[in-house]
């Protein structure tokens, strides 16, 4: 009887070397990306086209291009590492739930807020799991949510992204935070409408907050067209009509601090507020009358994940810790 060779198979150190460096079409910057040096990244893949019987790559003294075929297989090969990390996946969370790594994306304006009472929930109901916290925007967020680089998010809410399903927590106010001397500051039962007249400071573009607060002010009717960087100032607590909308911070924290110095107004969640204005005995605080505006918060995990029935339960605890803050706690469907 004869038996034909059987034609070898790509190993799948093989075909992650491939990937690397059709991603960043860069052999140096591939080897750093997953941790191999340069001369094996290179052998491997060799040793890919070799299996394959295709030239993948062609190699030039400057840069690497992919070939027509290596455009092809690239996709394939990245699709067969993308499952057997699935398959991964699913091994841990069926050998036990709560346990080994949970890769946790974090939004700057939730994290400074709400880590504290998610650690110590994890810390005290699952001492076994090993939570990684990575605090990104949101666009990155769902970069890495969608590319599996990221299991879990905690973010502002609705996202609109098919794939994607929210876990609601709870729903937050915004106050307004003012100068000392401000005329509105102390305030309650301030109008939407105020929002027309002051010098308002947002976040750098990126920040979800700074799309919340222009919604904010589109809602209560006022032009957004001076939503660029901006030197002006309110000055002294003065009134000015039509004010333009001015971008200067990256964080919270600074941007509370220009408030101080009497640049401007500024709005925050109610979550952020004790942290952020107690840092500085010239600032007051306004609210709104209501029905006063406001953001949700929720977990957001990839549908049909692996361990969504863990997200699910992990999402229920953390309503539960999260009712001493002063939010509106939601149920499972919000």
């Amino acid at each position: 009887m004869t038996v034909g060779n059987k034609r070898r198979q790509p190993t799948l150190a093989q075909l992650r070397a491939f990937a690397a460096v059709a991603e960043h079409l860069h052999f140096r910057d591939a080897a750093a990306v997953i941790g191999m040096s340069q001369p094996a990244l290179s052998g491997a893949v060799s040793a890919l086209e070799d299996t394959l019987g295709v030239t993948l790559l062609e190699r030039t003294t400057r840069k690497v291009l992919l070939s027509p075929a290596g455009e092809r297989l690239a996709v394939r090969a990245r699709a067969v590492l993308d499952e057997v990390a699935a398959l991964m996946q699913e091994a841990e969370a069926v050998r036990a739930p709560f346990t080994g790594a949970l890769r946790l994306g974090v939004i700057p304006t939730v994290a400074p807020y709400l880590l504290p009472t998610v650690l110590n929930l994890v810390h005290e109901r699952y001492p076994d799991l090993d939570l990684q916290v990575h605090e990104e925007q949101t666009a990155s967020l769902l970069e890495g949510l969608t590319g599996g680089r990221l299991d879990l998010l905690l973010l502002a809410v609705p996202l609109g992204v098919p794939g994607i399903v929210e876990l609601p927590l709870f729903d937050e106010d915004f106050v307004l935070v003012t100068p000392s001397d401000h005329w509105l500051g102390g305030r309650d039962g301030v109008p939407r409408e105020a929002l027309k007249e002051l010098n308002l400071l947002l976040l750098d573009e990126g920040h979800c907050l700074r799309d919340q607060a222009l919604d904010i002010c589109r809602e209560a009717g006022r032009g957004i067209k001076g939503a660029g960087r901006s030197p002006s100032a309110e000055g002294g607590g003065g009134r000015r009509e039509g004010a333009p909308v001015t971008t200067t911070a990256a964080g919270l924290s600074t941007l509370v601090q220009l408030v101080a110095g009497g640049l401007g107004c500024t709005l925050l969640p109610r979550t952020a507020l004790k942290v952020e204005t107690t840092r500085s005995s010239r600032l007051l605080t306004a609210y709104f009358a209501d029905p006063a505006p406001t953001r949700r918060v929720a977990l957001a995990m990839r549908a049909g994940a692996a361990r969504g029935g863990e997200y699910t339960e992990l999402a229920a605890a953390l309503r539960e810790a999260l009712r001493p803050l002063p939010v509106r706690v939601l149920g499972a469907t919000g």
